[in-house]
């Protein structure tokens, strides 16, 4: 699987680029006043994502991007296997609370991972439980309701449920 997921990453990018060009899928998508959710930012996106979005740090759940401190931009670096991984409940938490440093500071936050519909929205999704109180169902209509392609499969629904349950566990009983 290590092997095709390296033969495949350019490829997959260039899809989703072409996909971003030709229907109405957008390369990323403002999801509320702090997050934006997308595909993995290359340099002209970026500085778009910067100068339109105010982007000012970023959650990268994929394999390492690259320093973006050139860009002014805080960097988290959450590494996911692509196609069939999920982020471990420890990073979707460490990705949950730099979102909320953000969001006290009112500042937008880029998150993504290759294209911005599994690995990534996962992450979102717990964001908007926590932020929000949603269900996980609720946060990943919220979600879809602004970028319909997003794709969660049932290892994500299982991490983003996972999530919903710890949220709501009681201490004192632990």
């Amino acid at each position: 699987m290590a092997m095709f997921t390296k033969l495949a990453f350019y490829p997959t990018v260039g899809y989703t680029l072409f996909m971003a060009q030709v229907t109405s899928r957008k390369y990323y998508n403002r999801i509320d006043d702090t997050v934006v959710l997308g595909a993995l930012p290359i340099k002209w996106i970026l500085k778009e994502l910067v100068a339109k979005e105010n982007v000012t740090a970023l959650v990268s759940v994929n394999e390492n991007f690259g320093d973006l401190h050139q860009y002014g931009i805080e960097q988290l670096q959450l590494p996911t296997v692509d196609y069939v991984g999920t982020p471990s409940q420890d990073n979707i938490r460490r990705a949950v609370n730099f979102i909320n440093t953000y969001r006290e500071r009112k500042e937008t936050v880029y998150v993504h991972c290759k294209a911005g519909r599994t690995r990534s929205s996962t992450v979102v999704a717990c964001y908007l439980m926590e932020a929000y109180n949603y269900t996980p169902e609720q946060a990943v209509d919220f979600i879809k309701a602004r970028r319909k392609h997003v794709w969660i499969r049932e290892k994500q629904w299982n991490s983003i449920r996972t999530f919903y349950k710890d949220m709501h566990k009681d201490p004192v009983s632990d």
